[in-house]
Order: C-alpha cells, then structure tokens, then sequence
C-alpha cells in the first residue's frame, strides 16, 4: 500500500497548491491587472523540431501540451490500479467502479435534462469527472479520523471516472478527423507497446515516440491530451520489490561498523531503485512536476473568469453544471453505490453508510481540473466558456465545504488506525 499513500500524501499537498493557483487566477481576472492577465493568456509562442513548427498561445500551450504529460501520469495511474492496484480484479474494483458509473451518468443526465435543448447542449461531459487532487486535499483537512477504506473509495472511482472522461473527449469532443495522422500517431503508440514488451528500460525511447504520437494526435483533430494516456499504457510494469522483505535479507549484514552499516544500506536503495519498473519510475519522477507545477499552471491560466466586467451572462449554462456537479454527482455515486450492495456484487464497509457515501459524493461533485478541460473543448465561444467555467468553479467550492462539513459531522471524533481490507472485504457476499 505505499504508492498508495504516497499518492495520497502527494495529492493533499497538492490540492492546496492547486486551490492557491486558482484562487491568485481568479483574483488577477478581477483586479485593474485583467488586461495583462488576458494578454499572458493570448501571447503567441512558436516551437520548432526540425523544421516542424507548432503556434499556438500560451493558454494552448497549457491545455494541449502541458496537460499531455498531465494525461500521461493518469494514464499511469489507472494502468497500475488495473494491473496491480485497488482496481485489479473484479472483487476490488466492484465498489469503486459502480461509484465511478453513477458519478458519471448521474450528473451528465441531470445536466443534458437541464440544458440538452439549448446551445448549451454540448457541455453534458463537464460535471462527470472528479479532481482527484482537490478532493484528496479537501478529504486530508479531516486528518486520522478519515478510514483507511474511504480514502482507497475516493481514490479509486475518482482514477476511474478520469478514464471515463477520456474516454468522452476522444469519441465526443473531437470535431474534425484526420485519419492519415491519427494512423501516425496510433502506429507511433504501437511502438511504443512493442518496445515495453521488450523490457522498455530507456526513458528516452518513450519521449522521442511520446513527442511523435503527440504531435500526429494533434494535426489529427483528436485532442493531443489523449496521445499521453495511449503512451503511458504501452510503459510496463513489474512487481517492485518489497523494501521490507529486502530489508530482512539484508538483516543479518547490517551489522558493524556505522560506516559498514552504510554502505549496505546504500546497497539496498540501489537494489530497490534497480529493480524499480519503468512504469514506477515515470510516475516517480513526474507526479511531482505535475502536481506542484503543470496542474497549479493550469489552474491559473484557466480559472480566471472575469465576473466585474458585466460581460459575463450568468444564465442556464452556469445553472445546469452548477446542480449536475453539486447534486447529480451525489445521487449518482450513493445511488450507484447502493444499487451495487442490493445486487449482492459486493459488502460494504462497515464505516460506509449512507451518510459518508453522501459525503463522499459531495467531494465527487468537485469538478474544477478535468470540468474545466472539457469545458474548453465543448464551449470555443469565450462568453459561454466562462459562464460554464464559473459554474464549474462555484459547484466545486460548495462541494468541497458541504462535503467538509459533513464528513466532519458523521465520522468519529476518535483518530482510526490505518486498516488495510483484506481482498475479501468488498466481495460479493
């Protein structure tokens, strides 16, 4: 369970970072500084690889490549929850999946009811993804008094509806295709697969395929975002060894002097890192620079909504993510969660009621990083793109405080030992 906590820990941290981000966004778009806000945002910057060019704006930059690495530390993610984590197998992944499901359909069906017969109609696929990092961030101000089981539930459906939501913007949100790149591209990922079958060591091979996929991708019409999740699948993964079990091999060598002492300590960091698979290397090296510079960078060229002007129209677009975020998230996660246990395909927890799944669902309806991605694929008029935005970002703060307080309310006050569920904690009984 360390690369779950790990994640965890990363994740708590940097939602502060990315609520902080946010918030300077929002203060900037507000403030007599709007007009160098919006400049920074719109200024034209122009790359270059070998007589390949790409120009785009700064915000282009952010959404299109910028957050391709952020897609492949996802895709990361869910590979190693699928392969080797909390969503291996069907006994594991029942529960979360089922949450995932209706925090899904629950708010897309509620926001196509509200606004699915006006102009409004495309953005049905923002309130159905969860920020992982704001909701974790959120859930870590509770500290111990959180059980372990609800951490790996909002985790895990979380991992599952961002699948989810990649899944929609590759079929959904892809406007014009080009299917002579969008060969090259997925050609390019193919490599990439065959490479990793053969062990896939080098780095380098992965960034150079990465750059190419991307590229394609992006000339294809498909978002180039997706060409990050595609790369990061075909990255292996082996078993890590166990720093414990290596720890008792190494037991009765560490002995003697201080200085022997470290030097077979150092051996088994070097072990540890050796047999460390590429899969696990990745996300080592990048979660950091994605979760503490690409995601706080996104937020803050996407979450400044000018609301002083008088430009902006706060109408039926704002109102529909507003309540498909705040209540459709909530009623599809317990509803599907519920619908799960009366089928028998799993047991709840016994910390799991109807309250904390409410609260839970609550923290689900914080949609803010992957919403406002959508949000900019589904809307390219700017008025209804901050309208929706808005909506997004005022869904997200009432979620997070009502599923703050909530959870504070129902949990119990005493701090609860981390528990570990046994594999047949969550079968169908």
């Amino acid at each position: 369970m360390l690369p779950f906590r790990r994640f965890f820990e990363t994740a708590s941290a940097s939602g502060v970072v990315l609520i902080a981000a946010a918030g300077f966004a929002f203060i900037w778009a507000n403030s007599p500084f709007a007009p160098a806000y919006e400049a920074m945002k719109h200024a034209q910057t122009t790359a270059t690889i070998g007589g390949v060019g790409v120009d785009k704006s700064l915000a282009h930059w952010v959404n299109d490549f910028l957050m391709a690495l952020f897609f492949f530390v996802v895709g990361l993610e869910i590979k190693r929850e699928l392969v080797a984590g909390e969503l291996r197998g069907w006994a594991r992944a029942a529960l979360p999946v089922m949450g995932a499901m209706g925090g899904m359909i629950g708010p897309a069906l509620i926001y196509f009811l509200i606004a699915g017969s006006t102009a409004y109609a495309p953005g049905w696929g923002v309130p159905m993804a969860t920020d992982i990092a704001f909701a974790v961030g959120v859930l870590a101000l509770i500290g111990d008094r959180v059980p372990y089981s609800l951490k790996v539930f909002l985790l895990a459906f979380a991992i599952v509806d961002d699948l989810g939501a990649v899944i929609v913007i590759a079929l959904f949100y892809t406007p014009d295709l080009a299917v002579v790149p969008l060969l090259i591209s997925l050609g390019t990922c193919a490599l990439a697969a065959v490479y990793g079958q053969q062990g896939g060591g080098r780095p380098i091979i992965y960034v150079v395929l990465g750059g190419i996929a991307w590229y394609a991708m992006l000339k294809s019409g498909v978002h180039a975002t997706i060409a990050g999740v595609l790369m990061a699948f075909t990255v292996p993964l082996r078993q890590v060894p166990d720093p414990v079990t290596l720890g008792e091999a190494l037991t009765p060598r560490l002995s003697g002097s201080p200085e022997r002492m470290e030097v077979e300590l150092h051996s088994l960091e070097a072990l540890i890192e050796e047999r460390r698979s590429p899969l696990h290397n990745f996300e080592h090296k990048l979660q950091p620079y994605v979760a503490f510079l690409i995601m706080p960078i996104f937020a803050l060229f996407n979450a400044g909504v000018n609301v002083t002007s008088g430009a902006l129209e706060i109408g039926l677009g704002a109102f529909a993510v507003f309540v498909a975020l705040l209540l459709g998230k909530p009623i599809g996660i317990v509803g599907a969660v519920l619908l799960g246990a009366a089928l028998r395909l799993y047991r709840l927890p016994p910390e799991m009621d109807i309250r904390t799944l409410l609260g839970m669902g609550l923290l689900g309806g914080i949609g803010f990083t992957m919403s406002l991605f959508i949000a900019g694929l589904a809307f390219p008029d700017p008025a209804m793109l901050d309208e929706i935005k808005l909506g997004v970002l005022c869904a997200s703060v009432v979620a997070a405080f009502g599923g703050l307080v909530l959870l504070r309310a129902v949990l119990p006050a005493t701090p609860i030992r981390a528990h570990h569920p046994a594999p047949t904690e969550h079968a169908a009984s």
